[in-house]
């Protein structure tokens, strides 16, 4: 664990830069040895300067123990060809194979719902390879034996630490199209059941993805850890965000086997609302409780953890979750909690 450990913080775009900075406040008031960085990286600093992720920014990161990450807004016309998101840049820059998505309950208007969706984070659809010649357009979608069994053997891995649920053993759900999609998908299943094979204190089970969507939405708790392929587990982790109580609520991390990782609220740079000091901080704040389990401070992250349950329950809440609570002023709820 360092000693003085350094996040490097990218806000971006939009609400990134409100939920952000006040996040990197919380984290300041819950461990005063820790330091920050600043980096840019999203649309705004692609405007200015014709890049969306600068160098340096980069090489803040790779520097940093952690990266707090905002949000990115990106056009969506396909007519500004040069543009490249800054976060699947810096996935694939540093190996970042391995996006956890928790989704917990923390509200209690909705469904009880614990899980881990553990998604590919470096191939399928997103190693964005497409062509058109205006009446056909083609996307390339990739899946190899050793982007899938590493994953699977996070997934894995993951199901042991948390232990199951409810006195159940832990398990893990391998989500996948085989039926459809023989090859690609058959071969991320393959691959899967045999890292399961190093792991015979984890139950494993398959589901088609369509039919998962459907269980999650009929009885979320029956879920511990669920491993897709990068496209499912993007929409399934949105779902699951949406029966938690929304994307404000979603943390996410991206991880590999170096040093660099990662963190980012799910949610993205949210323009309709940016600048009017409303934005849900709640995600922002649980991917910087991750970043604090990365950096080996699992108590802080649990401290951290309950403060934001404790001004939950109180009613502090920001428009999204009913409540009339600023960015600031949840934020210094959470720092009184804690």
């Amino acid at each position: 664990m360092p000693i003085m450990p350094t996040i490097c913080l990218v806000p971006g775009d939009g609400i990134g830069q409100e939920v952000i900075p006040e996040t990197a406040r919380v984290l300041a008031a819950l461990c005063p040895d820790m330091r920050f960085t600043l980096a840019q990286a999203g649309w705004e600093v692609f405007l200015r300067t014709g890049s969306a992720l600068p160098e340096a920014t980069v090489h803040a990161v790779a520097q940093a123990d952690a990266t707090l990450f905002g949000a990115i807004q990106s056009p969506t016309d396909g007519r500004v060809t040069p543009y490249r998101s800054p976060i699947l840049d810096l996935r694939q820059r540093f190996d970042l194979y391995a996006n956890l998505r928790p989704a917990r309950g923390l509200l209690p208007e909705h469904p009880p719902i614990d899980l881990l969706i553990v998604r590919e984070n470096s191939e399928g659809l997103y190693v964005r390879e497409e062509e058109s010649d205006g009446e056909t357009a083609v996307a390339r979608r990739r899946i190899t034996w050793r982007a899938s069994l590493r994953i699977a053997r996070v997934a894995f891995w993951h199901a042991r630490a948390r232990g199951g649920r409810e006195g159940r053993p832990p398990l893990v759900t391998i989500v996948h199209k085989a039926n459809v999609l023989p090859r690609t998908d058959g071969l991320f299943r393959a691959a899967a059941r045999e890292a399961a094979e190093d792991f015979p204190d984890v139950q494993v089970e398959e589901m088609l993805v369509d039919a998962a969507a459907m269980k999650l939405v009929q009885d979320p708790a029956r879920f511990d850890v669920i491993l897709a392929p990068n496209l499912y587990g993007d929409i399934l982790s949105d779902l699951a965000a949406g029966l938690a109580g929304g994307l404000g609520l979603a943390p996410s991390a991206n991880l590999g086997d170096g040093p660099v990782a990662l963190f980012e609220p799910v949610h993205g740079s949210a323009p309709d609302i940016a600048g009017r000091g409303v934005a849900n901080p709640v995600a922002a704040l649980l991917s910087g409780a991750m970043a604090l389990e990365r950096l080996g401070r699992a108590e802080e992250a649990t401290r951290l953890r309950n403060a934001i349950h404790a001004v939950l329950y109180a009613g502090v809440r920001p428009p999204d979750l009913g409540g009339d609570a600023t960015t600031v002023q949840f934020a210094e709820a959470v720092i009184h909690a804690l």
